[in-house]
């Protein structure tokens, strides 16, 4: 148990190193570029291909004057507070009635285009053929752009789309033309050029109804303020313009039109009493002429004349009655169906309510703001609910303050009629052509009184719609702006570095996530406890699949080959103790060099007068004797398999003091002879004859060959290759070394070659508990032009090569 405490071993400090980020983040730059410039191309084409949207913008001031009056109405007919006068015209202003009447303003029957490379332009206001319309459908007309192309100064043709067939006529201009349902002639057009081509398009104001409330926004300049900010966006910076200037002015027109309706609505109902008066004026006047003159009666007496004047008093009184009687049902069958606008404010008397024009005024908004609503959400929706809760919380209020005037006018009535009973007695007394004359004289003077009356109320009705102003004042008219909000090109370009900097940097950051192979040392110190004794470069040239140079011998000013001389001079310091050391290799799978490695560590080794052998234990797949050009009719398996004697098998390589054991034949059982004792005795006898016994085996991932020869071991290097090893076979070592008991294994990085993209950005720190557990080596980065290597050729900065190498 205390043996495995001392193999059980901490990871080294890592600490992030931040100048290493950026080199990894700066070895790729090229990616990053590239991202970049792909996202500002992408930048360009969007701006070149998306049309240019403008706005303007213009401000109403909308007035708030409210009576104490009304104030107080609004308080006792809800608790709740309903939506602000800015929200009730905003709905106005959007309106289809405001924003046709708009459209209608610009007189905008025909759309002139202009056809570029990518898209059409509209090029309003200008107008450059002068096209007098004679016949138009606004139901059946053609909706298509129709192409003009001037032929001669007297001749043009039109090309149009019907249906799916493409129509193309020439015509002579100032001639009808009839296109469907609609007829209109070209006038002449001086100074145009021969093949100029115009397009040209019908509209009706439903055509662009679209168009503008698309465009049309509208808020508070400042909140809870009078001050409304519209806005119109368009393609066309002075249609934009001019269509918001026409529907603020056209929205003055009609809020004084709702203003002056009420007015309006009592002119028209006076004029209808009027007519009917006047007339029965003319007939009694008449009747009493021919009554006098035929009677020869020219006056009537003293009291009969009392009792007239009484009953015409009390008859004029209640035909007034009988007409604010009649105003009340009017307003109250009106309030009854719901009718927008109704207003009827017919005040004659005393008995009416003055708070109920304020309550019709508070029910016809509401109503307005149902109907702009009702165009976004269906009848069930809750604003809707909302808004037909406060109607008919306010109907309620209203119909109940017109049934107590009601009630009000028919008392006065019915008074007026007792007190008229009481005159009609005193009538009855007189003679009979006195009573005859006064029958003829009451309606007369009653129709007459009631007629100046009316004539009165509707000078009065027309002086004060007269004198009503709209409820709003334009502050601010819209102003053509020429600089297009959309697509803005600032905003796009800033965001193409930014989405082009996250790319190639997030391109980076995938390949490294995604990467699954192991590229440095700090990454096998991340993942296991095991020492590394040296990292072996990757050999600057081609080497054959026999590994036939050895190479660390023919290539001795190398930094590859400085790289194994630092791995021999830690392995001596490893079983120092040893007068003869076995020293194994394995890896995790085939393919990471450890037969390379091998060869170079027994090459190095033998040119310190150290006398070494190199054993080829990988009975399955050796390939040594391929690498120094011998036969492989002898070796190990026929020594093992008690076929050879050990001096058969033995080779004296060209090297000095670098001796050879082939694997042999493959046999049947390779794993069972690595497992005899014959292998332990020839261990021993070799020990006897060699300083260094290189056994290399076969990959410990892949089958279990070398593990006796690993426990049998004085020090087990396992080979891990950059580029080649995965995440997982650092952790071989630690846990063989765990398992078996071991301390005696190491670790060669082989293969390396600085890659900065897959380098890891930490750096191990070997202080505290580490310090003194790790062997100094070196992976000579950064010395290639320290002057020491053949690799020492400068390299030109224009060689792009060298920079997509990695």
């Amino acid at each position: 148990m205390e043996e495995t405490e001392k193999i059980v071993k901490r990871l080294p400090n890592q600490e992030i190193d931040y100048f290493k980020i950026g080199k990894i983040l700066v070895s790729r730059w090229y990616w990053i570029a590239s991202s970049l410039l792909v996202f500002m191309l992408g930048s360009y084409a969007y701006l070149w291909y998306t049309p240019k949207t403008y706005a303007t913008s213009g401000t109403m001031k909308l007035e708030e004057k409210k009576s104490e009056l009304a104030d107080l109405t609004n308080a006792i007919t809800t608790s709740e507070r309903g939506p602000s006068k800015i929200q009730s015209e905003t709905s106005v202003i959007q309106s289809p009635t405001v924003i046709l009447a708009a459209i209608k303003d610009l007189n905008y029957p025909i759309s002139f285009y202009i056809e570029g490379r990518v898209r059409t332009s509209d090029i309003y206001p200008e107008k450059p053929l002068d096209i007098q319309i004679l016949r138009f459908d606004s139901v059946n007309y053609v909706r298509d752009i129709i192409t003009f192309k001037a032929i001669s100064k007297t001749t043009f043709s039109l090309s149009y789309k019907e249906g799916v067939k493409e129509i193309l006529k020439t015509h002579s201009y100032n001639n009808p033309i009839t296109i469907g349902a609609t007829t209109f002639r070209i006038k002449t057009v001086e100074n145009i050029a021969t093949n100029g081509v115009y397009l040209f398009k019908f509209n009706t104001p439903d055509d662009l109804l679209g168009r503008v409330r698309g465009g049309l926004r509208t808020a508070e300049l400042v909140k809870n303020s009078n001050i409304l900010q519209l806005q119109q966006t368009d393609a066309n910076p002075r249609f934009a313009a001019d269509i918001l200037n026409a529907i603020m002015r056209e929205y003055l027109l009609y809020d004084r039109n709702r203003k002056t309706q009420s007015a309006t609505q009592m002119i028209s109902f006076i004029n209808e009493q009027l007519e009917y008066l006047s007339s029965k004026v003319k007939g009694s006047e008449k009747s009493i002429l021919e009554f006098k003159q035929k009677n020869k009666l020219m006056e009537v007496s003293t009291s009969a004349e009392n009792a007239l004047a009484k009953a015409k008093e009390i008859e004029s009184q209640q035909a007034i009655l009988k007409l604010q009687l009649i105003a009340v049902d009017q307003l109250k069958e009106q309030i009854d169906k719901e009718k927008n606008n109704v207003n009827l404010n017919f005040n004659a008397g005393k008995d009416i309510d003055p708070a109920l024009s304020a309550l019709i005024e508070r029910l016809d908004n509401l109503l307005n703001q149902r109907y702009e609503l009702l165009k976004t959400y269906n009848y069930s929706s809750q604003p809707i609910q909302d808004i037909n809760r406060l109607i008919l919380q306010v109907k309620n209020n209203a119909l109940n303050s017109i049934n107590a005037t009601y009630a009000g006018l028919k008392r006065n009535f019915d008074y007026l009629s007792s007190q008229l009973t009481v005159v009609n007695k005193q009538i009855a007394v007189f003679p009979v052509a006195e009573r005859d004359l006064i029958a003829l004289n009451r309606p007369y003077e009653v129709n007459e009184k009631v007629l100046s009356y009316l004539e009165e109320k509707k000078l009065s009705a027309q002086i004060s719609r007269a004198g009503i102003l709209p409820g709003a004042t334009i502050v601010e008219r819209a102003e053509v702006n020429s600089s297009p909000v959309s697509p803005d090109e600032h905003s796009i370009h800033r965001s193409a570095i930014i989405f082009g900097l996250i790319t190639g940097l997030g391109l980076i950051v995938l390949i490294r996530i995604l990467n699954p192979y192991i590229y440095d040392k700090e990454t096998v110190e991340s993942l296991t406890s095991v020492p590394i004794i040296g990292v072996i470069r990757e050999f600057p040239e081609k080497v054959d699949d026999d590994n036939s140079q050895i190479l660390a011998v023919s290539k001795p000013k190398t930094m590859f080959a400085e790289s194994v001389r630092s791995v021999r001079t830690n392995l001596n310091f490893l079983a120092a103790d040893k007068k003869s050391k076995v020293i194994c290799i394995t890896s995790e799978v085939a393919g990471e060099g450890k037969s390379f490695v091998a060869v170079n560590l027994s090459s190095t080794l033998s040119l310190i007068d150290k006398k070494v052998v190199l054993i080829g234990a990988d009975l399955r797949r050796s390939k040594l004797h391929k690498t120094f050009k011998v036969p492989n009719d002898a070796g190990l398996s026929t020594y093992l398999s008690r076929q050879s004697n050990l001096e058969d098998i033995i080779i004296k390589t060209s090297q000095e003091n670098l001796y050879l054991i082939t694997s042999g034949p493959v046999p049947p059982n390779p794993s069972e002879l690595l497992h005899s004792a014959r292998m332990d005795e020839l261990i021993k006898d070799l020990k006897t004859r060699y300083d260094i016994i290189m056994v290399d085996t076969a990959p410990i991932g892949l089958v279990s060959d070398a593990i006796p020869l690993i426990r049998a071991s004085d020090i087990n290097i396992f080979v891990i290759r950059s580029g080649k090893s995965k995440f997982y076979a650092a952790t071989i070592p630690q846990r063989i070394a765990q398992e078996y008991h071991l301390d005696n294994t190491v670790i060669v990085l082989n293969a390396f070659a600085e890659d900065l993209l897959h380098s890891r950005y930490y750096t191990t720190r070997f202080t505290g508990e580490n310090y003194g557990k790790y062997y100094y080596y070196s992976d000579y980065s950064g010395y290639e032009s320290s002057g020491y290597y053949i690799e020492n050729e400068k390299k030109k900065w224009w060689n792009f090569s060298r920079w997509f190498k990695k």
